[in-house]
């Protein structure tokens, strides 16, 4: 990555605080170790037209082939930019099943969620993902604002503009969340029965780790990280500057030195190989206030639909997925799926591991939305 977009590009640390990453940056791995990282080519959004930062993305639109198209919404008086991926051949006089991709936490659209868009649009759907409201190239001040209502409601707009877009069938919707996405796809699904069926991927319970840490290695820091995310509301709320949390630019060695698998490798995806301007993981301190007090699997006993769960058997986060699983007891069409030997980051752009999620994901949106 060229050093001007690495300095131009960044990000927060993926953790939980800069508390957690102050006490983490301690020693320095061997080589076997910082050797056993996966690689990949970097991507540089300025060489795609769509600025699409993932392996095989579309450079053109031609006829008779996937097609992807940028459109935009409103969403609250906020506008919110999104990519919809056709299939090939695509009519709009047909009726096809549409899939809502839900993108990770940080994320914007043109990394993983339009990747995993784009392989479903060449299986026969249509597939939208989106810049959530505050985040990315979608509208909204203050910047990097992360709140679970806001992302819930992404979801729940980005369906109401896929049922009306030309041959979508609004009765064959279906949902797929990606990290911290997929929990927000367990919320959105409770409620809204237009998703005729649900899929997470390395699903990541945002409120669960603001709240208790990665791990759950805060507990006891909750209160003092509270009292911090109201202060910052006050001095908001007072006209004063917006404070953000978990900002960090690490150096390769320090990257190395980081005690998780999520975080070492979500640094190299987001800062070295796949990074996109619009994508930041700061977020607002604030935020924290409505992050902490909630969690994504609190009522997911009101999902009805079928529902699929997938996570790398080797991730730092399956955790996450497994005290999820079971709580779904709304529904007897469930499937816990874990891809063998993949972890978090790796689910992400991994081709085999991306091949065995596909795997699962189109049968599954195949047979449950009737395509």
């Amino acid at each position: 990555m060229p050093e001007t977009l690495f300095h131009h590009n960044r990000r927060r640390f993926l953790g939980t605080s800069a508390l957690f990453l102050a006490t983490a940056l301690t020693g320095v791995p061997s080589m076997s170790e910082a050797a056993s990282e996966p690689t990949a080519k970097p991507l540089d959004y300025r060489d795609n037209p769509f600025t699409l930062v993932y392996d095989g993305a579309l450079t053109k639109n031609e006829p008779g082939k996937v097609n992807i198209h940028p459109s935009s919404y409103k969403l609250h008086g906020l506008d919110i930019v999104a990519n919809v991926y056709t299939p090939a051949g695509y009519d709009p006089a047909r009726s096809y099943a549409a899939i809502v991709v839900a993108h990770p936490n940080g994320g914007v659209k043109e990394q993983t969620a339009g990747l995993y868009a784009q392989h479903l649009a060449e299986r026969g759907f249509i597939a939208i993902t989106m810049d959530a409201a505050y985040q990315g190239g979608s509208g909204g001040a203050p910047r990097s604002v992360d709140t679970p209502t806001n992302r819930i409601e992404d979801i729940h707009r980005a369906a109401d503009f896929i049922s009306g877009f030309p041959g979508v069938d609004p009765y064959r919707l279906g949902l797929y969340g990606i990290c911290g996405g997929g929990g927000y796809s367990l919320a959105a699904a409770k409620t809204d029965k237009r998703f005729k069926a649900v899929a997470t991927l390395s699903m990541f319970n945002s409120g669960r780790v603001r709240r208790n840490g990665f791990q759950d290695t805060q507990i006891a820091t909750i209160k003092e990280r509270l009292t911090q995310a109201s202060a910052a509301r006050a001095q908001e709320a007072k006209g004063g500057a917006v404070l953000y949390s978990g900002d960090a630019d690490l150096t390769d060695a320090q990257i190395a030195a980081l005690p998780f698998d999520l975080y070492r490798q979500g640094y190299h995806y987001y800062w070295r190989t796949n990074a996109h301007p619009g994508s930041t993981f700061k977020y607002t301190t604030s935020s924290l206030m409505d992050l902490m007090r909630w969690d994504a699997t609190d009522q997911i006993a009101l999902i009805d639909v079928p529902l699929l769960m997938m996570a790398g058997s080797a991730a730092d986060t399956l955790y996450m997925t497994e005290d999820a699983f079971p709580k779904a007891t709304g529904t007897s069409d469930k499937e816990f799926f874990k891809i063998p030997g993949a972890r978090h980051i790796e689910t992400y752009w991994v081709p085999a591991y991306v091949e065995i999620a596909l795997g699962k994901l189109v049968p599954f949106f195949s047979r449950t939305l009737g395509a």
